[in-house]
């Protein structure tokens, strides 16, 4: 099983650098939400890409995450019909099985 979460090539080229991925969602830090955002599948991640990316210019990543041993919940957020996993704490870069630009559908 993996999780995805669509990054700004540039917040993936900074979390290389630091050694861990901690951006929450588009604009927003781990600190801030308190959870990174993620999706459980490709439908999930290409409304949210619709719905909160539509506008963004800059280039995107999907990263494709083996969630072994992180602190991964499936919630409802407020507002949505489905269960979405929410990463608590910081991602480890190991535990990123790829990083690909994002072309929308």
């Amino acid at each position: 099983m993996t999780i995805l979460h669509l990054a700004l090539a540039a917040d993936w080229d900074a979390a290389r650098e630091a050694g861990e991925y901690r951006i929450s969602t588009l604009g927003r830090t781990l600190e801030e939400e308190g959870f990174i955002h993620a999706c459980a599948d490709h439908d999930q991640l290409h409304a949210v890409a619709r719905r909160y990316y539509r506008d963004v210019t800059d280039p995107l990543v999907l990263l494709t995450i083996d969630p072994t041993g992180l602190d991964v919940r499936l919630e409802i957020p407020a507002g949505a019909q489905e269960a979405f996993p929410h990463l608590y704490g910081p991602l480890p870069l190991t535990a990123v099985v790829s990083a690909t630009p994002y072309t929308r559908p």
